[in-house]
Order: structure tokens, then C-alpha cells, then sequence
């Protein structure tokens, strides 16, 4: 377990101050238990999944079922779960590591983070002492499998839009339950579903009904792009009776449990996306030394090394934001429970408090592992668009987690407008800092050089300036739009890209930074490269989206102010990204794996 020092920031906050290096949880950091538990899933996605991924896309019957009754006989399903219900009830962290581990086990933790994140946790979260005894002990040793039943047919992103309706009957015994749900994973074998319906039209609340409960039926199996190995089916149901006792958390309180769940459902899928980047990152390395063209193995040309760097520097990066927010989840989750709040609730009110780094690590997690795989498949070449090879499923099944747990359009929104709240609220400062960054653009620059002194300080004080265009940007947009803000969708995405890039790049940047303390700058070399690179690759990224952001928005002399302050706050040394990136490549090509 990890030390349960105070998260010395609160969630969102990292745009209006800087965070100290030594306060950041990093890999470096693993427990020996943590490592052996991430083993132990590795080794499993390697002798279990591996050789049955064929026969699992085409569900063979009983397969998928099977394996996840391994993966409960392991203990893997009781990561997060108290030891009274059989569970290992092991720290956050921990929980991260896992769903890292098996994330390169294709459909296989599709099936495992459905089963151990949505429909397990609003049981443990939300659930009546009796409902907990009843559905835990087997949820967690693999003897009950489970499904999550929110999305309609049109309520997808909308989930409060749902139409499912449940009526009490006049005996008052029972809820009876019409609907229809779709895109239901683990729908062909659950044997409890976490079931949202509107109680008198606009109630909106969670059921658990059971798998023999009369009035369910399941629709046929989906035919997917990719993960076609999970169990994807719609569930109907027609005048379905659920005991009044199995009425989860509070009547008209579903949102508490939908939204609450999927906090920290988003960052376990950047952890899952962060385990099947790795996967696809060996693969590519290793084929780019055997594969031989012009008398010499592709990992010899420029082109090649360009790609296995970038694929490890992105995989890096969003590792090390990963590790950080999941760690001030987890230091946010003991502080409450110091307040005496119960574990259940101070690990919900946790994952609130950093909704917003969630939202953003859902996006680039997602975002990583697309560009990681489709680069996979430019190294394989025409092998790459085989079946036979292994790219073509990577590449087929990384595409869903762009839609998964809420879109990146709508994690995107979701980020800005919980920042935004936050400020309005006054739980963060955002007017404060916001303020000195206008009277800074009001003001002549200084050309006075600070002695500059650390292993980052001129990138740190690039983070810094980077910070400050997201302010001026969004405190303009604030100003020019008010009450109409949330209908400008292109400006909220462009500042949501702005904010994405400087939190993983400081992130990164931190971790080489703390690291580095320990081990010596030296030994941190190649990790410096891609701390520098990926925080060149953002200060891009950041001038383009508040170019576009300010051009959208303003005109004449406003518009030529906010230039130069974007211009100012994106000024940077120029690097030779190329060497860095063959550094950083040679390191991957020597070891045959990725290595960093």
C-alpha cells in the first residue's frame, strides 16, 4: 500500500498552480505486491486469453464465462472489494495495476472491467447490507457474473433521457419494468444486471434484477468492428417483476450511481488502454527488428524509429498521468475517511473530486491507444492488414474506447464545464489567477532572465506559460459568451485539448523529474527525451487549439491582444526532436520490447 500522504492539489486545480515533484505518485513507486499482482494478470492474459482469442470472437459458448471464473478464482475480480465479501480490499492504486495488466487481453477485459467496475461497484457503493451479502461474495469469487443495463436505443450520451419504466404493483411487493437496453456487454452470460428505469416518469433509479426474472429476455449477439469476443446483446423488458427489495440506493437517486460509477470507470479504461498500448508497443518493436528490407531490418530506418519512439513517448506520458490522478484519488479517498467518512463514500467522493482529470485521462487514454495501434499496423505493413497477424485485431478492438464510458466528445465538454463549475463555486480559484493573466497581457513584457536552475526548470516554466494561455482563453470565453458558453462546442473541445496536453506533459515531466532525484539524471536519459519531446509535440498542440479557440471568438484589437499572449505563453527553446527521438528509439530496438 502507498503511503496516504495529502493530495496537495484538488481536482481541476492543476491549471492554477504547480504541483511539486516529489508529491507525485510514479511507477517507480509500485509496491513488490502491487508488481507481483500485475504479473500475475499478465501471466494469465499470456497462457489464458492469448491462444483462445480466435475461438473467442467467434463465442464459442461458455469460453469467455469460463475464463472470467479464472480470473475470480485468482482473486482478481476482489481487487477493490472488502475482505468480508471475500475480496482482497486493496488500495486504488492496486486496482489501476490490475485493470493495466489484463488491458492487452483484446475482448477479455472488456468482459472483466464490465463485470468488476459497473456492475460490481454500484452494488458495493450503493447497495443495503442484505444486497451486498447477497450478490458480492459470488461477484467476486466468479460463481455470479454481471451486467450494466443503462444505454437505449435513444439515450446513449443522454443516459437521464432513458424511456424504461417501472410501476410498483398494487400489491406494493414488486417494480415491473418496460424497456429496452442495448449494447449490454456481458449480457450473454450475466446472471445479475444493474438495470436504470424512470419510477413515475421521472424518477430516475437503479434495479438489480436477476437473469431468471420473469419478463427478461436477451436479444441476439451483436455484430461488432471489434472486441468481438465480449458478449454484446440488447435486453428486453416486457412487464419484468423486481422485488421492491432490490431497489438500488434511493428512489429518483439513479444519476448518483450512473455518473459516480463512471468516474472511476474512465480512468480504469485509460488504465485498460495503457496495458493493451504496451502489448501493441512490443509487437511492433520486435517485428520492426525481424522484418528485413533492403538488406536490413526496418528498426534501421529513420522513418521505423520515428514511429516506435512516438509510440513510447505517448505511452509514457499518459502513464505517467494515469499513476499520479489515480494516487490523489486514492490519498483524497484516505483523507475523507480520516473525516470520517465510510470507505464507500469517501472513495465515490474521491473519484468526484477528480472527475475532471478522470474525463481527461478517459480521452487520452483512448486517444493513445488508436494512434499506437494504427502506427503498429504501418510498421507490419501489408502484414499489418492481415488477420493472421496480430494488428489487425489491435487495431479493430482499440477503436470502441473513443465511445466507451462516455464519448471523448462529451469527456471533452464534461472536463471544461467541471472545471468551469468548480471556479463558479469557489472550490478552486480560477478568477484569481485568471485576473493576473489579463493584467500580465496589459503589461510589458520583462526581458530580465531568471537564472535557471533543475533538471526542468525552463520546461516547468513552460508548463507554467502554458497554463496561462488555457486561462486567458477560457477566461475570454467566460467573458464573451456567459449563460450561451455550453452551446459553443468547438471552442469548449479546443480549450479541453489544451488543458489534455498540459496535464500530461507536467505529469511526465514530474515523474522524470522525482525519478531522476532518486536514481540520477543520467539513468533517467532517454525518459528526459520523452519528457521533452512530448512537451514540444503539446506546446503545438496547445498554440493551434488557442488559435482556433481565439479566432472563433474574437475580432480587431481583442483578437490581436489575445494572439500575443498565446504567442508569449507558447514561446519555447527549439529541440532537436530528432536525435531525442532516436535516443529514445535505440533504447526500444536494444531491448527488442518497450522498455521505458
Amino acid at each position: 500500500m502507498e503511503t496516504t500522504q495529502q493530495a496537495s492539489l484538488k481536482g481541476g486545480e492543476f491549471i492554477i498552480k504547480p504541483t511539486d515533484a516529489q508529491s507525485v505518485f510514479t511507477p517507480a513507486d509500485f509496491t513488490e505486491e502491487q508488481n507481483m499482482m500485475y504479473q500475475t494478470c499478465l501471466d494469465f492474459v499470456q497462457t489464458e486469453v492469448q491462444p483462445l482469442l480466435e475461438r473467442l470472437d467467434n463465442h464459442e459458448e461458455g469460453l469467455m464465462r469460463g475464463l472470467m471464473e479464472k480470473a475470480g478464482q485468482l482473486g482478481l475480480f476482489g481487487v477493490s472489494i472488502p475482505e468480508q465479501y471475500g475480496g482482497l480490499d486493496m488500495d486504488f492504486t492496486t486496482a489501476l495495476r490490475v485493470t493495466e495488466g489484463v488491458g492487452g487481453g483484446h475482448s477479455f477485459p472488456v468482459a472483466f472491467a464490465a463485470h468488476t467496475g459497473i456492475a460490481m461497484l454500484p452494488i458495493l457503493y450503493f447497495g443495503n447490507d442484505e444486497q451486498k451479502a447477497k450478490y458480492l461474495p459470488g461477484l467476486t469469487d466468479g460463481t455470479l457474473m454481471g451486467a450494466y443495463c443503462l444505454t437505449e436505443p435513444g439515450s446513449g450520451s443522454d443516459a437521464l433521457g432513458a424511456k424504461t419504466k417501472a410501476v410498483l404493483n398494487a400489491e406494493g411487493t414488486h417494480y415491473v419494468l418496460n424497456g429496452q437496453k442495448m449494447w449490454i456487454t456481458n449480457a450473454g452470460f450475466a446472471d445479475v444486471f444493474i438495470v436504470f428505469a424512470q419510477i413515475d416518469g421521472d424518477k430516475f433509479t437503479g434495479f438489480i434484477v436477476e437473469k431468471n426474472t420473469p419478463g427478461l429476455s436477451l436479444g441476439n449477439e451483436e455484430h461488432k468492428m471489434g472486441i468481438k469476443g465480449s458478449s454484446t446483446r440488447q435486453v428486453f423488458l416486457s412487464d419484468a417483476l423486481v422485488p421492491k427489495e432490490n431497489v438500488l440506493g434511493e428512489i429518483g437517486k439513479g444519476h448518483l450511481i450512473a455518473f459516480n460509477v463512471l468516474n472511476i470507470g474512465r480512468i480504469k479504461l485509460a488504465a485498460a488502454c495503457l496495458g493493451a498500448t504496451k502489448m501493441a508497443a512490443d509487437l511492433s518493436v520486435k517485428y520492426a527488428n525481424e522484418r528485413v528490407q533492403f538488406k536490413l531490418p526496418i528498426s534501421k530506418f529513420g522513418a521505423i524509429r520515428y514511429k516506435l519512439a512516438q509510440q513510447a513517448i505517448r505511452i509514457y506520458a499518459v502513464e505517467s498521468a494515469i499513476y499520479r490522478a489515480g494516487s490523489d484519488i486514492y490519498r483524497m479517498e484516505q483523507q475523507l475517511i480520516a473525516e470520517g467518512k465510510g470507505a464507500n463514500e469517501a472513495l465515490l467522493g474521491a473519484a468526484r473530486e477528480f472527475a475532471v482529470e478522470c474525463a481527461i485521462l478517459k480521452v487520452e487514454g483512448s486517444e493513445v491507444l488508436d494512434y499506437v495501434v494504427d502506427e503498429g499496423v504501418q510498421i507490419y505493413g501489408g502484414y499489418g492488414f492481415s488477420a493472421d497477424y496480430p494488428m489487425d485485431r489491435a487495431y479493430r478492438d482499440s477503436r470502441i474506447n473513443r465511445i466507451f464510458e462516455g464519448t471523448n466528445e462529451i469527456n471533452r465538454l464534461l472536463a471544461v464545464d467541471m472545471i468551469l463549475k468548480k471556479g463558479l463555486k469557489g472550490e478552486i480559484d480560477l478568477m484569481g489567477p485568471a485576473q493576473a493573466v489579463q493584467q500580465e497581457l496589459m503589461s510589458i513584457p520583462s526581458l530580465s532572465q531568471d537564472e535557471e536552475t533543475g533538471l526542468f526548470s525552463k520546461e516547468l516554466k513552460t508548463i507554467a506559460n502554458l497554463k496561462k494561455a488555457i486561462l486567458m482563453v477560457a477566461g475570454s470565453a467566460v467573458q464573451k459568451f456567459t449563460a450561451t458558453l455550453a452551446k459553443e462546442q468547438e471552442l469548449l473541445m479546443n480549450i479541453a485539448d489544451m488543458a489534455i496536453k498540459t496535464y500530461i506533459a507536467e505529469s511526465t515531466l514530474l515523474r522524470v523529474e522525482k525519478e531522476a532525484a532518486a536514481k540520477g539524471e543520467e539513468a533517467l536519459s532517454v525518459e528526459a527525451d520523452i519528457a521533452r519531446v512530448y512537451l514540444a509535440d503539446a506546446v503545438d498542440i496547445v498554440e493551434k487549439a488557442g488559435k482556433d479557440a481565439i479566432g472563433s471568438m474574437a475580432e480587431g484589437d481583442e483578437q490581436r491582444l489575445l494572439l500575443m499572449g498565446l504567442k508569449r505563453f507558447t514561446k519555447t527553446e527549439l529541440l532537436n526532436v530528432k536525435e531525442a527521438r532516436r535516443r529514445i528509439a535505440a533504447k526500444l530496438i536494444t531491448a527488442n520490447e518497450y522498455a521505458v
